[in-house]
């Protein structure tokens, strides 16, 4: 492991803190998660839902038209965007909504690399701040310029999609591993725990049960620490908080449950996770 990774523990996060919870739910961050398909609908709802367990205050759903007006109905507090089909320009609701988000997740529940760079190219194009990218978006950042994108650019890898970003396997110095895809991508990354900075820092933290081995689980993840991203930590403190929040839900719910839990289980123990923190 690099010298220079810092263990994640409670007491570090204590110490960064978290942002004033006081204020409106515009105060405290709005959200766009950007996903979905006819196979994987649920997806946006995950990480949707996770954003504002951890904090934010409010989300939008950027999904395609086929599936939209089913996930009103299943997630009342968000609001339902339309993705424009193949390259067409995006509604101005959708632009507004991109333009005044604190933070943007693009990924979840995309299962078409054509599909995936035309919403990742409108998005960018809306002008947003901060981005982070899961799923289907990092198998195809390799194509995207990078000069495009935000500066504040988050990437949530698994292991399997760290590798493909570092174009080769995982080595046995995984901090180092990750920090070079930091470096690559000009990007905070998450991967099991492990966080990575493009200046060097790296931090890593217990990844958490095997329970969270579970299908939606990174999708939870994700709307973690993109919940966090919008509450305006440093998005390297969010990958952080994100990362940690995630894994002691999960070791909540093996502690009292065992395994065999889903995805949408961890996520009112992330409210709790927080609260205790």
């Amino acid at each position: 492991m690099s010298p220079t990774t810092e263990q994640v523990d409670l007491a570090l996060l204590r110490e960064w803190g978290l942002p004033d919870a006081a204020g409106d739910k515009k105060s405290r961050g709005q959200v766009v998660v950007v996903g979905g398909s006819t196979r994987s609908p649920g997806a946006v709802l995950l990480s949707g839902e996770a954003t504002l367990r951890v904090g934010a205050g409010r989300v939008g759903l950027a999904v395609p038209s086929d599936i939209a007006p089913y996930l009103g109905p299943a997630m009342p507090e968000a609001g339902i965007y339309l993705l424009p089909p193949g390259s067409a320009p995006l509604d101005d609701a959708l632009h507004s909504a991109l333009e005044s988000a604190d933070a943007v997740l693009l990924g979840p529940g995309f299962d078409d690399p054509d599909a995936t760079r035309a919403a990742l190219l409108a998005v960018a194009d809306a002008g947003i701040g901060r981005l982070v990218l899961d799923a289907f978006a990092l198998g195809i950042l390799g194509s995207v310029d990078r000069g495009i994108l935000p500066a504040e650019l988050l990437l949530n890898a698994n292991e399997e999609e760290a590798a493909l970003l570092l174009e080769r396997d995982l080595g046995d110095d995984r901090a180092a591993d990750i920090a070079e895809i930091a470096r690559r991508y000009e990007a905070v990354v998450h991967c099991y725990g492990t966080v990575a900075h493009p200046d060097g820092r790296t931090w890593q933290a217990e990844p958490g049960s095997s329970g969270l081995g579970t299908a939606g689980s990174g999708d939870v993840l994700s709307g973690a620490i993109t919940g966090f991203a919008a509450l305006g930590m440093e998005r390297e403190r969010a990958a952080v908080w994100g990362g940690w929040t995630h894994a002691r839900a999960g070791d909540r719910l093996t502690e009292r449950v065992g395994i065999g839990f889903l995805a949408r289980d961890v996520l009112p123990e992330l409210t709790a996770v927080v609260r205790e923190s």
